[in-house]
C-alpha cells in the first residue's frame, strides 16, 4: 500500500474555528483556557460500528479537580449525547457483546467498581461491591466475565487477607517501613508489597479469581499501564497478560512479558514470551481469532527502543516479526475488521501518524500524517479515532480512505472565541549535518513589523518529542497567547524520526542534543527576522531540565533567563536516588561505580562555576524519578553564586503538575519569570 494521504491541520476544527475568530475579533489563549477545556480521553466502538463510547473529563474548579462522563456519538456524527451525568467520575467504558448495554467504571460508591447502564437510558446498576478499588475494566467476547484490577498482597490467598493487612496498618503505632529490595518507591508512590493483579469474575455476579495468584508482579505495569496490556482470549476461556516477575532485578530490567492463564483457575499463568528478554506487551487478537499481535523491543534494558510488531498464530504458534525493516515505533494496534490489515499509530517526523500495515506482507501505508493519532478502530469502511494537534484538543473523527471528518466538536464553542499562534515545521542542518526538525509557533497577535520574544522549549525523555499536538503541561500556545514564539527543537535523542536518531542521544545527554539546540536556535533567528534574539529565555522539564541545568554551564551567555522544572543537577546523585534504574545504566553505560567517567562526562554539577544566567527552578516533593533534592541542589548554587533565582516548591505534585489551580499557579509563575526577563512581552 503506497498510497498517502496528508491531513492539514486547517482542516481539523482550525478553519472553521479561525473562521468565527476572525468574526468575533478572537483573543489570546490563556492558561484558563488550557484548563477549561473538556477532555475527550478513552474511546470505544460499538460491536455493530454504528455508536463510540467515550469519556469528556471537565474542569470543576471550585473542587479543584475534574470529573469524567461517559458520552455517545454516532460514527456519522449524530445522536452525541451524555449517557452519565453522575457527581462521581464515570470512565472505562465498554460495550456489552449485544451493543445494548455499557459497563463502565464508578467513583459512585465509596470506591472505585464495575456497573452498568443500558445505552438507551435508564438507571445505572452497580455489578461489584467489592471491599477493594477496580480498575483496569475488561469484557470478555461472549459477555459472561468480568477482568479487573485490584491492588493485592501477592501472598495473600484471599481478598479478605489484604483487607485485614490494610486494616492493621491503619491501626498499628509504629510508622517505620522494613524494605528488602529496590522499588521501595515508585513515581509518586512509597510501595507497600502490594501488586496490580487481575481478577476474573462472572459478569451478573460470584466471587472473583485471582488468575495471578502468587506472583510478584504487577499488570498492567506501572505507573503508566492501562487494560490494552491484558485481554480475554477469542474463546474467551483465558486471560493474556502483560507482567514483569519482581525478583531482585525489576529496578534495572526491562522484561516484560506475555503471559496465559485460564480464568477457572485451572492452571499457573505459562510465559509465551520466553525467548526475548526486553519488552512485551499489547496484545490484540485478530477478528477471527487465529492470531495474537503484540509488540516486542529487541534490546534488554532500554525503555526507548523501537517496538515492532509481532504476529503469533494462535495457540502455540511461533512468533514473527511483521516490521524489522519499519523504522517506526508504534505506540498501540488494532486490527482491521476483516483481518488484512493492523492499524498502527506512530511518531513521525513531530506527528504521532496513522498508518496501515498489511498483515502478511508487513507493507507500511500512511493514512493520516499530520496531527496526534489516537486509538484507531475500525468500523466497516470507516476508521474512528481521536486526534489533536497544535491548535485544537482531542476530537474524534472518521477516516473513510480518502476524507477526515470530525464527529464531535466538544471544545467549538472556546476553540472559536482564541486566536491561536500560527505552527510551521521546518528543518535544518544539525549536529553533524544531519537534518533536525523544529516546530515555531507564532505570537497570537503577530504582526510583521514587530519584533518579539522567544520561549525555547526543550523536551523531556530525553526519547521524546514536541509533536503536533495539543499539550496540557507543555502547550506552546500559552506562550504565543502571551506573545511570544514558541521554538520548540527535536534534537538527536528526539522519537519519530528513525531508531538511530534516537539511539544517538546515549552516552552524549550534552553532546550531540545541545549542539542541535545551538543551531536550531540559529536556524530559527534567521528563518524568521521579526524573532528577537536579544530576548530569548529557555525553559525544560525532566531531561529539558537537565539541559537548561547544562545549558547554565555550557551555554551560559545566549540567554536572558532559564526555567528548570525537575531537572537533573548531579548525574552521581541521580543514579544513587531514582527508582528506574534501566534507564540511567543504559543512558550512561552501566552503574555508576562501573562507569563514572559516563555520568560525570555531561553532568551540570561539574559546570556551576560557570552559572550566571537567573533560573527559575521547580519541583515537586513527589518526584520520585527525579528526587526533588536536584532542584533543591541547582536552586542551593543559583543563592550560593548571587544569581537572581526563585524556587516554586509542590510538596503535593510529582514529575508532573496536575491540579488545575496548581497549573494555573505555576504558568503564572513562569510567564511571570520571563516577564522579567524579557522586558516587553504581553502577558
Amino acid at each position: 500500500m503506497q498510497r498517502s494521504v496528508a491531513l492539514l491541520s486547517v482542516l481539523i476544527l482550525g478553519l472553521a474555528a479561525a473562521e468565527s475568530a476572525r468574526a468575533q475579533q478572537a483573543r489570546p489563549f490563556t492558561v484558563e483556557d488550557l484548563i477549561a477545556m473538556d477532555r475527550i480521553g478513552e474511546q470505544q466502538l460499538s460491536p455493530d460500528g454504528d455508536w463510540v463510547a467515550f469519556t469528556v473529563s471537565e474542569l470543576d474548579r471550585e473542587a479543584n479537580r475534574r470529573r469524567t462522563d461517559i458520552w455517545l456519538v454516532r460514527t456519522d456524527g449524530s445522536g452525541l449525547r451524555r449517557l452519565t451525568t453522575d457527581p462521581a467520575s464515570d470512565f472505562n467504558p465498554l460495550w456489552s457483546p449485544d451493543g445494548r448495554s455499557i459497563w463502565f467504571l464508578s467513583t459512585r460508591s465509596s470506591s472505585s467498581q464495575v456497573w452498568r447502564k443500558p445505552m438507551a437510558g435508564g438507571t445505572a446498576e452497580q455489578m461489584t461491591d467489592l471491599p477493594l478499588s477496580v480498575g483496569n475494566l475488561v469484557l470478555a467476547p461472549d459477555g459472561r466475565h468480568l477482568a479487573f484490577t485490584m491492588e493485592v498482597y501477592p501472598d495473600c490467598q484471599t481478598i479478605a487477607c489484604t483487607e485485614s493487612r490494610l486494616d492493621a496498618e491503619e491501626t498499628r503505632q509504629t510508622s517505620g517501613v522494613l524494605y528488602d529490595g529496590l522499588f521501595v518507591r515508585h513515581w509518586d508512590t512509597w510501595k507497600d508489597g502490594r501488586r496490580s493483579h487481575i481478577f476474573v469474575m462472572p459478569a451478573f455476579g460470584g466471587e472473583p479469581l485471582d488468575v495471578m495468584k502468587g506472583m510478584n508482579a504487577d499488570s498492567p505495569s506501572k505507573p503508566f499501564g492501562s487494560s490494552e496490556e491484558f485481554t480475554f482470549t477469542p474463546d474467551s476461556r483465558s486471560i493474556v497478560f502483560t507482567a514483569r516477575l519482581a525478583g531482585g532485578q525489576e529496578p534495572w530490567s526491562t522484561d516484560f512479558d506475555l503471559y496465559v492463564v485460564p480464568i477457572h483457575g485451572s492452571g499457573a499463568p505459562s510465559l509465551i514470551t520466553i525467548d526475548n528478554r526486553a519488552w512485551d506487551t499489547g496484545p490484540v487478537f485478530s477478528p477471527d481469532g487465529k492470531t495474537l499481535a503484540y509488540l516486542a523491543m529487541a534490546r534488554p534494558g532500554y525503555e526507548a527502543d523501537r517496538f515492532r510488531i509481532v504476529l503469533m498464530s494462535w495457540p502455540g504458534g511461533e512468533p514473527r516479526v511483521l516490521t524489522e525493516d519499519w523504522d517506526r515505533s508504534p505506540g498501540s494496534i488494532a486490527w482491521s475488521r476483516d483481518g488484512a490489515r493492523i492499524l498502527a499509530t506512530a511518531g513521525n517526523v513531530g506527528n504521532v501518524s496513522l498508518f496501515a500495515i498489511d498483515a502478511e506482507s508487513g507493507e507500511v501505508g500512511t493514512l493520516i500524517r499530520e496531527g496526534h493519532v489516537r486509538s484507531p478502530a475500525c468500523a466497516g469502511d470507516l476508521i474512528v479515532f481521536g486526534m489533536d494537534h497544535l491548535r485544537s484538543p482531542v476530537e474524534l473523527y472518521t477516516f473513510d480512505g480518502t476524507s477526515t471528518r470530525a464527529i464531535t466538536r466538544m471544545n467549538y464553542e472556546r476553540l472559536a472565541r482564541i486566536g491561536f499562534g500560527e505552527p510551521e515545521h521546518f528543518s535544518f542542518p544539525g549536529w553533524n549535518g544531519e537534518a533536525v526538525y523544529a516546530w515555531m509557533v507564532m505570537p497570537a497577535d503577530f504582526d510583521p513589523g514587530e519584533k518579539y520574544p522567544v520561549a525555547f522549549m526543550i523536551h523531556g525523555g530525553p526519547q521524546g518529542s514536541f509533536d503536533n499536538d495539543f499539550h496540557y503541561r507543555w502547550n506552546p500556545q500559552i506562550y504565543a497567547g502571551a506573545g511570544y514564539a514558541a521554538i520548540m527543537v527535536d534534537f538527536h535523542g528526539s522519537t519519530g524520526y528513525g531508531q538511530a536518531f534516537t539511539d544517538a542521544i546515549g552516552g552524549d545527554w550534552g553532546g550531540k542534543p545541545l549542539e542541535d539546540l545551538q543551531k536550531g536556535l540559529a536556524a530559527a533567528l534567521e528563518r524568521y527576522e521579526w524573532l528577537d534574539g536579544d530576548r530569548v529565555c529557555a525553559l525544560g522539564a525532566s531531561y529539558g531540565g537537565y539541559m537548561i541545568n547544562w545549558i547554565a554551564g555550557n551555554w551560559p551567555d545566549r540567554f536572558r533567563c532559564l526555567v528548570n522544572h525537575d531537572g537533573v543537577f548531579d548525574q552521581r546523585m541521580m543514579y544513587y536516588a531514582t527508582e528506574e534504574l534501566w534507564f540511567p545504566e543504559w543512558e550512561h553505560g552501566g552503574t555508576y561505580w562501573a562507569n563514572p567517567e559516563g555520568y560525570e562526562k555531561h553532568n551540570p554539577a561539574s559546570y556551576v562555576e560557570n552559572w550566571r544566567t537567573p533560573m527559575l527552578v521547580i519541583h515537586g516533593n513527589l518526584d520520585f524519578r527525579v528526587p526533588l533534592e536536584q532542584g533543591i541542589a541547582a536552586f542551593t548554587a543559583l543563592q550560593r553564586k548571587g544569581i537572581p533565582s526563585r524556587f516554586l516548591y509542590y510538596p503535593d505534585e510529582n514529575h508532573w503538575v496536575l491540579s488545575p489551580a496548581n497549573s494555573v499557579q505555576w504558568h503564572e509563575t513562569v510567564l511571570s519569570w520571563l516577564a522579567r526577563w524579557t522586558e516587553e512581552p504581553r502577558y
